[in-house]
């Protein structure tokens, strides 16, 4: 039984390292230099930043919060989707399914400058706040 058990230990242990499994310091891999981890923009952030609607939604923003956060919420969110489907548009995106993608965008904003309204000092701010930092 005990003999058993043995062969079974054995033949497990080497047939795990033929496999590569084995916890064993193998050779060293330190002169390969291990590759470094890339971040990817797979929303194109950064093209819409770019975007002149979305320079136009931030001075649509300030514009509406010029005079505080007492704002009429429907109103801002009816011309943000306004300006939704004319990028929409101007990108040959479908316009529906644009404001579909961003219909949350003008209530968080609302609350994100209600938060900090410093949010709106400056365009890239208020891209950090919408999207983080670039």
């Amino acid at each position: 039984m005990t003999r058993g058990i043995l062969i079974s230990i054995v033949t497990t242990t080497a047939l795990s390292v033929a496999a590569g499994c084995s916890h064993a310091p193998g050779h060293s891999h330190a002169s390969e230099a291990a590759p470094q981890p890339t971040t990817v923009d797979i929303q194109g952030a950064g093209e819409w930043k770019r975007s002149p609607y979305m320079q136009a939604y931030y001075e649509l923003t300030v514009a509406t919060f010029k005079n505080g956060s007492d704002i009429d919420v429907g109103d801002y969110e009816s011309k943000s989707f306004a300006l939704f489907r004319d990028f929409a548009r101007a990108n040959g995106r479908s316009e529906q399914g644009m404001v579909d993608h961003l219909k949350l965008i003008p209530r968080q904003v609302v609350a994100i400058v209600k938060e900090d309204a410093t949010v709106l000092n400056s365009y890239d701010s208020f891209w950090a706040a919408l999207a983080g930092p670039d």
